[in-house]
C-alpha cells in the first residue's frame, strides 16, 4: 500500500460579508484560521459556526483565491481543497437568513436592565455607601456642611473674589493658569448665576430637588475671548447670557480671573513670544 501524505493545513483568512451591500463596506468579523483541505465543505461550514454565529444551514461560502476568479463552495460533500486552495485565501461566509431573522447582538436596546433597588442598596454591608458611613466621610460626617450651607459658603467666596479682584463687566482679563504660549485673554461680558451649568459638591442634592433660589447659585464670569479658545458663543445649554462668536466664550470661576490692563493678542505679540522663546 503506497504512503498517502497527510494534506499540510492552509493559513486562510474567514470573514463575514458585510450588512451594507456597498463597496466600500467593511466585514463585520476578519480572523485567520488553519483549514485542512480535506475537510468537506458541510465539516468546515460545522466550524465555522462558532467562529461566525451562523448555523451552518443558512451558510454559503464565497472562495477567494489569490489570481484566480471568485467561486462559490456551495458542493457540501467536496473537500473545500478542490477549490484551489493556498496561502492568503480568503473565505466569506454569507448568512442566507433575512435581515430580521439575524440576531443582532450590537442592539442593547431590547436588553433588560436591573437595577438594584436603593432600599437593597443602602442595607449592603459591603458596599461604597456602607464604607462611606462607617468612615464617617461625606455626608455622613458629622461636622459636615448640609447642602445649603454649602451651597452658601460657595456664593460668599465667590463674591467675595469679584470684589477683591475689581471684576466687572467690560473689565479686560485673562484666565488663570496663563503662562506664554497659552496666554487667553478677553472682555467680561457677563457676572452672575448661570443655571444651565449643574451645581457640584453636596449642593447636587438640592439641585435634584428643584431649581435652586438666587441666593444659592454659584457665580460665574462669562468672558469673551480674543481667540477661537473657548467652548460656547456665550450660551449653556441653549440658555443664552452674552453675545460672542463660536468658541469665543468661557464661563470662569472668580478666582481664575486677574484683571489688568491686557491689550488683545494680535500677530505681533505671538512673534514675541516666539523670538522669547528661541
Amino acid at each position: 500500500m503506497a504512503f498517502q501524505p497527510t494534506p499540510a493545513d492552509i493559513s486562510v483568512i474567514i470573514t463575514n460579508a458585510a450588512f451594507s451591500r456597498t463597496a466600500d463596506a467593511e466585514p463585520r468579523f476578519v480572523t485567520e484560521r488553519r483549514i485542512t483541505p480535506t475537510w468537506t465543505v458541510m465539516q468546515l461550514k460545522g466550524k465555522l459556526e462558532t467562529m461566525t454565529g451562523v448555523p451552518p444551514g443558512c451558510q454559503r461560502l464565497l472562495v477567494k483565491v489569490p489570481g484566480r476568479p471568485d467561486q462559490w463552495a456551495d458542493e457540501e460533500d467536496r473537500a473545500i481543497g478542490d477549490w484551489g486552495l493556498a496561502k492568503g485565501s480568503e473565505i466569506v461566509v454569507h448568512d442566507s437568513r433575512p435581515q430580521a431573522m439575524r440576531p443582532n447582538f450590537t442592539d442593547l436596546s431590547s436588553v433588560e436592565k436591573y437595577e438594584l433597588p436603593t432600599e437593597t442598596y443602602e442595607s449592603l454591608s459591603n458596599s461604597v455607601l456602607a464604607w462611606k458611613k462607617n468612615q464617617k466621610l461625606g455626608r455622613f460626617d458629622p461636622n459636615a456642611l448640609s447642602p445649603e450651607e454649602y451651597l452658601r459658603q460657595q456664593v460668599a467666596k465667590d463674591q467675595a473674589e469679584i470684589a477683591s479682584r475689581g471684576i466687572t463687566v467690560s473689565k479686560r482679563v485673562i484666565i488663570l493658569p496663563s503662562s506664554p504660549p497659552h496666554i487667553r485673554r478677553g472682555i467680561i461680558r457677563f457676572v452672575g448665576p448661570v443655571p444651565s451649568i449643574p451645581v457640584s459638591g453636596p449642593g447636587r442634592e438640592l439641585e435634584k430637588e428643584g431649581e435652586l433660589p438666587v441666593e444659592l447659585q454659584p457665580i460665574w464670569v462669562g468672558v469673551e475671548l480674543d481667540e477661537p479658545t473657548g467652548k460656547n458663543d456665550g450660551s449653556v445649554n441653549g440658555q443664552r447670557y452674552f453675545e460672542c462668536l463660536e468658541k469665543r466664550g468661557a464661563f470662569v470661576k472668580p478666582d481664575k480671573l486677574e484683571v489688568g490692563d491686557f491689550p488683545p493678542l494680535d500677530l505681533d505679540d505671538d512673534l514675541d513670544d516666539l523670538m522669547e522663546e528661541i
